[in-house]
């Protein structure tokens, strides 16, 4: 699973997770974006537009009601440990920076 096969809970959370603007290449500096998608966590959040990246995170979609999966940062940090790897003094596999490191510590059933 990438960030490109990420399935939706509904139409308006596809549309709101792949907006795009023309004027703004940054969604947190775009007014219209209001959710940001984390492949690499799993998680969905409402945007704060307050000049930051921050986002606030949601469990449920805003529009449809759907619970949201789980996140994922916990089993990331997880398995970076496992690796050995010291996030303070170490690099960040690129694998870690996406989505990919999932498909090989999670076992995929299909769904979301």
């Amino acid at each position: 699973m990438t960030e490109d096969s990420v399935r939706f809970c509904c139409e308006l959370m596809a549309e709101q997770v792949e907006h795009e603007c023309e004027h703004h290449p940054d969604r947190f500096t775009c007014p219209d974006a209001l959710v940001y998608y984390s492949a690499k966590f799993d998680e969905y959040g409402l945007i704060i537009h307050d000049g930051s990246s921050s986002v606030s995170r949601i469990r449920f979609c805003p529009w449809c009601g759907a619970k949201l999966p789980p996140s994922q940062r916990a089993a990331w940090f997880a398995a970076l440990e496992s690796r050995g790897i010291d996030l303070w003094k170490d690099e960040v596999p690129p694998e870690f920076e996406t989505d990919a490191w999932r498909r090989s510590v999670i076992p995929s059933n299909g769904n979301r």
